[in-house]
């Protein structure tokens, strides 16, 4: 179920002449009984609203005069979100005759034709107030306060995320309120401007548009309503088109090789789910994400594993989303740990809604084969999924089967895609498909369409991520780069790249060149430091020098020069500019790596 709450006004939308009907009630009855909930937000007052309408019973909160008051008709109980304006201020519109006059909580209310003078009030009182305009009404707020800022305190008394909610409303002071929701919809007598940026709008008018919407939502969940507008964009196409997602129902992989764009197309994809305020679990098996991402808050590390109890407590609050990990879980219990978790997880979603995406970093371990027919139901059905993987034939073929798309990237993306279609039944995929992809590219294959190459869209947060962790952090013992030389005569350890460079420029060039001919360098940005691009990059400098018949020549190959360009690369990556006057930029930090505890 992707929309757990109904969010409606009640003048022009519920109700008809300030009335509810029977068939209209009977709706929303209806859909009370199937776990949904529903919020209604008004212009009322709350003595207002009482005196026209008797089953406030079926709403699980109120926000009463445009977002000013929250009320809980369980509780009887009544919540001022705003200051109200001063006394005087009410006087004073009083005096000046503007009738009819009505004073609540915190809004004042009148009608045109007085809205000059309460806009002259509110300036010869220097107040700081704001007026809303509907149908003739003229509705003095604080500043800052409408029907999405009470909606807002509504759905955090609740536990829910605007992502699972269904708006209807029908005049201008709906805007901000259809705006928050998910999926805006207008009643068919609304005004043009609120129809026009609705993404449904009813058949029929008023309260009878409701019960038309509601009967859709119990249908189908409004599966046919997809308009694309809240879309993730994750790269440009060839043509100039974006590539983009949808928030909900996405089901994707995203494979390759080591040192292939794997981690960057991930943390891309995040970014954005995070930016667009969806909540998501991320499964950590190897703490690749110990510094958090999309502000995140972090469970788990080396020496303590985290706990169902206080992964569900987090995920309780719809804005705040968690990486779960398994460092401090044994290597081979980490698969076991998921899937105990998984139905509990599910559960949490069937009841709020929420996380609306669950990521599993290093899939192949965690879903393997013989990976738990139920759990892999449970995969089906959460809103969206992402698994990352360097090797997507060692993850379960049914856990294939329940995704809807893939994205290859690196060497060979054919081969990737070949695995996926084999596991949900297609026919062997294009023959001239690239062989290769460049850094930064990829191929997006759902399978009720051709493959499409584009250009990932790179993420903002990537570089500060990496400079966090990595350039003065501590790697610990098994992610260090080891300079040992070709007779294994050394043993220098570094803990970070601070450290690695200031290394590199110390040990003499027989050991550089060792590893630079290996591939060492690359080999370890890509799988340690999780740089697949400064690893690329790095590999193309290996690449050169091994043609060039070793680093020790002079020119573009000799030791000095390769190390001068592999220092620039990681500097100019990870290193902030210069301070004036200060010459060029360096790494940061501890030179030789603190040791772990």
């Amino acid at each position: 179920m992707r929309y757990h709450a109904l969010v409606c006004g009640y003048d022009g939308t519920l109700s008809t002449d300030g009335r509810v009907g029977d068939s209209t009630v009977a709706a929303l009855e209806r859909l009370v009984r199937s776990g949904r909930r529903l919020i209604m937000v008004t212009g009322r007052d709350m003595d207002g609203l009482t005196s026209v309408f008797d089953r406030l019973d079926l709403f699980e909160r109120i926000v009463a005069e445009n977002g000013a008051v929250l009320y809980d008709p369980a509780r009887q109980e009544a919540t001022v979100l705003a200051e109200p304006p001063p006394a005087e201020f009410a006087d004073r519109l009083r005096r000046a005759g503007a009738r009819p006059l009505s004073v609540g909580e915190v809004a004042v209310a009148t009608r045109e034709p007085h809205g000059g003078t309460v806009l002259d009030t509110i300036r010869d009182l220097g107040l700081e107030l704001q007026v809303i305009f509907n149908k003739g009404a003229v509705t003095v707020l604080p500043s800052g306060v409408n029907k999405a800022t009470g909606l807002a305190a509504a759905l955090d008394a609740l536990g829910l995320s605007p992502h699972n909610t269904v708006g209807v409303g029908d005049a201008e002071n709906d805007h901000a309120l259809l705006s928050a929701c998910e999926c805006p919809v207008a009643v068919a007598d609304a005004v043009p401007a609120i129809k026009e940026r609705c993404d449904v709008v009813t058949d029929r008018p008023g309260g009878d548009g409701v019960t038309e919407l509601i009967d859709r939502i119990l249908d189908d969940d409004l599966a046919d309503v997809d308009p694309g507008r809240r879309h993730l964009p994750l790269g440009t196409a060839e043509g100039g088109e974006q590539v983009r997602l949808a928030p909900y129902g996405t089901r994707l992989m995203i494979a390759g090789p080591s040192n292939s764009g794997k981690s960057t197309t991930a943390a891309a994809l995040l970014e954005r789910v995070s930016k667009a305020g969806y909540q998501f679990c991320l499964i950590d098996p190897e703490g690749d994400y110990t510094d958090g991402i999309g502000g995140a808050i972090v469970l788990g590390d080396a020496r303590r594993a985290p706990t169902e109890e206080e992964i569900l407590q987090v995920l309780e609050k719809p804005a705040q989303s968690v990486v779960v990990s398994l460092l401090g879980v044994p290597l081979d219990d980490r698969p076991g740990f998921f899937e105990a978790f998984l139905p509990r997880l599910s559960a949490v979603r069937a009841r709020q809604g929420h996380p609306h995406w669950l990521i599993v970093d290093e899939a192949h371990h965690m879903l393997p084969q013989g990976f738990g027919t139920e759990s892999v139901e449970l995969l089906g059905k959460v809103g969206g999924l992402l698994l990352v993987t360097v090797h997507p034939s060692l993850v379960s073929e049914p856990v294939l089967q329940a995704l809807n798309a893939v994205v290859a990237v690196g060497e060979d993306p054919a081969d990737v895609l070949t695995t996926f279609a084999s596991a949900v039944g297609r026919d062997g995929v294009r023959s001239d498909l690239p062989g290769d992809l460049a850094t930064g590219e990829f191929l997006l294959w759902r399978p009720a369409g051709e493959p499409v190459r584009a250009r990932l869209i790179p993420p903002e947060g990537e570089r500060q991520r990496h400079l966090r962790k990595y350039a003065a952090g501590e790697l610990g013992e098994e992610d260090s780069f080891y300079f040992r030389g070709p007779d294994e005569a050394l043993n220098l350890r570094a803990g970070n790249l601070t450290a690695f460079c200031h290394i590199a420029d110390g040990v003499d060039d027989g050991t550089w060149e060792h590893h630079l001919r290996q591939g060492d360098y690359s080999r370890w940005l890509a799988e340690n430091v999780k740089d697949e691009e400064l690893a690329a990059e790095v590999a193309e400098i290996e690449q050169e020098a091994g043609k060039s018949g070793g680093a020790g020549r002079e020119g573009g190959g000799s030791a000095a020069e390769t190390r001068r360009r592999v220092r620039e690369l990681i500097e100019n990556r990870y290193t902030a500019p210069a301070e004036p006057g200060g010459g060029a930029g360096h790494l940061r930090g501890n030179a030789t790596g603190r040791r772990s505890p």
